[in-house]
């Protein structure tokens, strides 16, 4: 009696795709996995009222992989309240950026692991929806929070690669979003006031 055993699948070698540098982001993922120490990072931004609702961050420095770093150049974001809301539509309003982080965080996400997977993109398009009772911010209700109190988001997503494994590709980007994370179960914030001393 003989038997055969099904040859095994040669290990891919995992080349850039998506625009995504995979054997740099695998390394990366090995590097932490062997020196946890590298994994804590502290992002910054500093914001500055200019008038009205108008107000704009920059970001620049950070510190993570155990060093500071700067990005290649300083950003910026204005934000601001429309008209509607008193404001002069200076920027989008500050819980718009909210749905455009967590837009571009799972967009990121897909891109880093479809790459990883091998799977080649061919497009990735959101729509966010955020459904807000200003009752809430405008103190006119005790009984409304003041954040959203719903957020939808729905992706356009092409690639090589079956219907099923690119929703498993978007299943997993949200299972390891910051943004998401962030949104759906908070986060402490410590709020520390300066004021000018007096004489």
């Amino acid at each position: 009696m003989t038997t055969t055993t099904a040859a095994k699948k040669p290990a891919r070698t995992p080349v850039p795709l998506n625009g995504v540098d995979t054997p740099t982001l695998l390394a990366t993922i090995n590097a932490v996995g062997e020196h946890p120490d590298l994994a804590r990072f502290q992002f910054r931004a500093t914001s500055r009222w200019l008038n009205g609702t108008h107000s704009k961050s920059t970001m620049h420095g950070y510190f993570g992989a155990g060093a500071e770093h700067k990005h290649v150049v300083p950003y910026q974001a204005d934000s601001d309240h429309p008209q509607v809301l008193c404001g002069t539509d200076a920027g989008p309003s500050p819980v718009e950026w909210v749905l455009h982080a967590l837009a571009s965080c799972l967009t990121a996400g897909i891109a880093n692991i479809a790459a990883a997977r091998g799977i080649k993109l061919n497009k990735v398009e959101s729509t966010v929806e955020g459904d807000i009772d200003l009752r809430g911010i405008l103190g006119l209700s005790k009984e409304v929070r003041n954040g959203y109190q719903a957020i939808r988001i729905s992706f356009a997503i092409d690639g090589d690669a079956s219907p099923d494994q690119l929703e498993q590709i978007v299943a997993q980007s949200k299972a390891r979003s910051a943004v998401f994370d962030v949104i759906t179960n908070g986060v402490p914030i410590l709020i520390g006031v300066k004021t000018p001393a007096f004489a």
